[in-house]
């Protein structure tokens, strides 16, 4: 099987909570990212974290901190390049992205999101709403090392959109059942914290 390494995404600005790191705000006992790092840890061969400004305030975590290595807030896809430069450097095949703020991610993610990849290896993550609708949640992906020059380029060029340049790769869906709520429910506004403390108790 392809060495696969994780990156946890965590460069966002949170401004519905106010601005900072949602991923070190208080749940459960712990802080949203310790979840996070607890649930994608044991599928990964190891795993950095993409953020940026002063690195410093995650020496408590013991995971690489990886900066956009483009200007100006491009968005989640440059935490992925950074995440697919980082796994390059290591000799793996792909990395796995998750976002920082979304705590009952799942624990099969990895083995699923390669069971959907497409014909370029690219594959993200899905779940379906309270009607039936499937949501893909682009910051939850599978992303072969192979294509970080072609998403680079794609960058630089003004591309900002996960799924344009996804599916342009023909890029596979992996959809996961929820566990009497989305495993993809991520902390956006102090109320959704409150969910998330009620939803600790059950995942």
């Amino acid at each position: 099987m392809s060495r696969v390494l994780g990156v946890i995404l965590a460069g966002g600005r949170a401004t519905r909570m106010g601005g900072g790191d949602k991923g070190m705000l208080p749940l459960g006992g712990q802080r949203i990212i310790d979840h996070v790092v607890d649930r994608l840890g044991p599928q990964v061969g190891g795993m950095a974290l993409n953020a940026n400004g002063d690195p410093a305030r995650f020496a408590g975590l013991g995971l690489p901190v990886l900066a956009d290595s483009l200007p100006d807030w491009p968005g989640p896809l440059a935490g992925v390049l950074a995440g697919m430069d980082w796994a390059a450097a290591k000799g793996a095949d792909a990395v796995v992205s998750a976002a920082a703020d979304t705590p009952f991610l799942p624990r099969d993610l990895v083995a699923g999101l390669q069971a959907a990849a497409g014909p370029s290896g690219l594959a993200l993550a899905a779940s379906r709403d309270a009607e039936g609708k499937l949501w893909r949640h682009p910051t939850f992906g599978l992303w072969p090392v192979a294509l970080r020059d072609d998403l680079r380029a794609a960058l630089e060029g003004g591309l900002r959109k996960v799924v344009i340049w996804t599916d342009t790769h023909g890029a596979g869906t992996a959809e996961f059942g929820a566990e009497g709520f989305d495993p993809f429910f991520n902390v956006n506004t102090p109320e959704d914290l409150e969910a998330a403390e009620a939803l600790a108790v059950r995942a």
